[in-house]
């Protein structure tokens, strides 16, 4: 296999001690190769169903829906985000968000297993729910703020969290959670999507697993699809690896190319589109229009004093409720700036009316506002002239 060249916590000072390494080093230089003369600083998308073979298949690359070195430098570059400094971590790339999902929830539980999941998180989650009952595993459902899963976490072989909770913006402490959760025999997973590594760590708050989406703030340009797990666990690892290699959900060499490509500027992303977000939620909270704002890196958001703890980066999701579905509509068709448009976490703001997927149980003017990368004045003289304008009904 082709060899990487890990970051890992630090190179050494002058003193001897390690040197630290900031965000933006990491995420531009994570999971690249050791240097070869001539050859490319990261190489191209390796379009490979089989490899030469000759012998006894073992070790290197054989079959492509097992390894590809394209995806074997994005997992190692995951990996030193997700897990700096752990070498026992590594990263399984998926073909979507909900194919990592799915791999954790159908490799660990079998018939008679209880599993604990939030009720307000992804709404895809839902059918998720219905398709466990239907392989007779017990699902147990509460909310993520105020750790309220802790009160259905007896006899649970899996919880499940989701922090920041989506699209509500909930918050849980995901070490106290992991810590019962533990005590109790059961295993820890958190979807990290909103957060992503440079948010917060999973791992080193407790959880078993850190899943994500790649599809959104990771990747950040909204022209792919993909997910990942980082585990720590070899047993858990190959676990998943198999049912990976079982179901063929597998990400494409051009997807794992191209979303390693935006790792480099994930730091720069995610640092400007996390002040947009503070600056609009800021500015939304003068407008008496609005209500229900979240963002957990407002001080006075329920969730903020908990996500201070864990968060390093509150993400880039603002939410908050307008009077009416006609008044959030009129405020969508007014924006310039913004996108209506599902999804999140890309270079360009976007913003939609939740409700109208019906899988979230949230008001008709519900507004999950992603924010994107645009000069910060900008978008917020933008999302606030499109309240202004919204105001007014045209006949």
């Amino acid at each position: 296999m082709t060899e990487s060249a890990p970051i890992g916590d630090g190179s050494r000072s002058a003193g001897g001690s390690p040197a630290p390494i900031g965000d933006g080093t990491r995420a531009v230089r994570a999971g690249l190769p050791e240097p070869v003369k001539h050859e490319p600083t990261l190489p191209g998308p390796v379009f490979a169903a089989h490899f030469h073979l000759p012998g006894d298949p073992t070790g290197g690359y054989a079959y492509a829906r097992d390894e590809n070195p394209t995806w074997t430098h994005l997992e190692r570059a995951i990996g030193e985000l997700e897990a700096p400094g752990a070498d026992d971590a590594e990263t399984l790339a998926f073909a979507s968000g909900m194919a990592a999902i799915s791999g954790v929830l159908f490799s660990q539980l079998r018939a008679g297993d209880v599993v604990v999941l939030p009720d307000d998180g992804y709404q895809v989650l839902p059918l998720v729910k219905e398709q466990l009952v239907a392989y007779g595993i017990e699902v147990r459902t509460a909310p993520t703020g105020g750790d309220a899963q802790l009160d259905v976490l007896d006899g649970a072989k899996l919880l499940w969290i989701e922090t920041p909770s989506n699209p509500g913006l909930d918050v849980c402490d995901v070490r106290r959670l992991a810590d019962a959760a533990h005590a109790r025999g059961a295993l820890v997973a958190v979807d990290n999507t909103l957060a992503t590594p440079l948010g917060q760590r999973p791992l080193e708050l407790g959880a078993d697993f850190s899943v994500a989406s790649a599809t959104k703030m990771l990747t950040g340009h909204g022209d792919l699809l993909l997910g990942y797990v980082t585990c720590g666990n070899a047993e858990l690892t190959a676990s998943l690896r198999r049912w990976r290699k079982i179901v063929g959900a597998i990400p494409g060499p051009m997807e794992a190319w191209l979303a390693h490509r935006s790792l480099a500027t994930l730091q720069l992303r995610a640092d400007r589109q996390n002040a947009n977000a503070l600056a609009l939620a800021e500015a939304l909270r003068t407008r008496t229009v609005v209500a229900d704002l979240r963002y957990p890196g407002l001080p006075d958001d329920p969730s903020h004093k908990i996500a201070s703890q864990q968060m390093r980066r509150f993400g880039c999701v603002v939410s908050f409720t307008l009077p009416t579905r006609a008044r959030a509509d009129r405020f969508l068709d007014s924006l310039r700036l913004v996108d209506d448009a599902t999804s999140f976490g890309g270079v360009r703001s976007t913003a939609e009316r939740r409700r109208r997927w019906g899988g979230d149980a949230v008001p008709e003017g519900f507004i999950r506002f992603s924010a994107g990368a645009e000069d910060t004045d900008d978008l917020v003289a933008d999302v606030l002239r499109a309240l202004d304008e919204s105001a007014v009904v045209v006949d």
